[in-house]
C-alpha cells in the first residue's frame, strides 16, 4: 500500500500532484501514528517557475533539498511560524516539489487535537499547509526525511478520485510570481463527502 519510490521520480510534477489527491500521508513520531487523506496540493516546476524557491536555478541552504532525487520531504518555515510540508519529485538536480495544502484526518485524531489545541475535529482542521504540518507533527527539523522511512510515508489506500471531483486553480499566496501566479497548479478535491 505504500507508494513506490519510482512514483516520486516521474518527470511531470503536475501529474504527480494531481495523483497525490486521495492518497494518505502518515507520520510515526515518538511511537504515535497520525495520518490523513491528501485533499489539496500545489505543484512547483523547479527552475522555470517564478513561484518556486528554485526559480532561475537558485540554490541555497534553505532549498537544497529540492535538488535531491524525488521521494524526500522538503520542509521550510513560512512567515517564521508555519512549517510547510513539500514532497520532492523528479530526478536529482531537477527541483520540482509539491506543497501539501490540505488533509482530512483519519488516524491519530486525539493526538492531532492535542497538537493543535483544538477541542474537536472540524471539516477545516487540516485545510491550510501550516495546519497540515502541525497535525502530522512535522517541523523544519524533519527536512530531508525519506518517504521510504518509518517516520513519514504516503500510502495508496484505494480511494479513486474521479476527474470531475478535482478542481485545478491558481496557487495561493504567490502574487510575486507575476504571470506564473495564474497557472492552474493547485489541485483540490471536492470535499462534499467529508462535510
Amino acid at each position: 500500500m505504500r507508494i513506490e519510490p519510482s512514483f516520486f521520480l516521474q518527470s511531470d510534477v503536475l501529474t504527480v500532484a494531481r495523483n497525490l489527491l486521495g492518497k494518505s500521508v502518515f507520520t510515526f513520531k515518538d511511537g504515535q501514528l497520525t495520518g490523513g487523506i491528501i485533499v489539496e496540493v500545489e505543484a512547483y516546476k523547479g527552475v522555470s517557475d517564478k513561484a518556486s524557491h528554485a526559480f532561475g536555478g537558485r540554490r541555497t541552504r534553505r532549498n537544497e533539498m529540492m535538488y535531491h532525487a524525488g521521494g524526500v520531504i522538503y520542509m521550510y518555515l513560512c512567515y517564521g511560524i508555519h512549517s510547510m510540508l513539500n514532497i520532492v519529485t523528479n530526478v536529482e538536480d531537477v527541483p520540482d516539489a509539491i506543497l501539501i495544502r490540505g488533509i482530512v484526518p483519519t488516524h491519530g485524531e486525539e493526538l492531532m487535537l492535542r497538537r493543535t489545541s483544538k477541542a474537536q475535529i472540524t471539516k477545516d482542521i487540516g485545510i491550510g499547509p501550516g495546519k497540515v504540518s502541525k497535525l502530522l507533527g512535522l517541523t523544519v527539523a524533519d527536512n530531508g526525511l525519506s518517504l521510504s522511512s518509518d517516520a513519514v510515508w504516503i500510502e495508496d489506500r484505494g480511494l479513486v478520485v474521479p476527474d470531475g471531483r478535482i478542481h485545478a486553480t491558481p496557487r495561493i499566496g504567490v502574487d510575486y510570481a507575476g504571470e506564473d501566479a495564474l497557472l492552474p497548479y493547485r489541485f483540490c478535491m471536492d470535499l462534499s463527502d467529508y462535510k
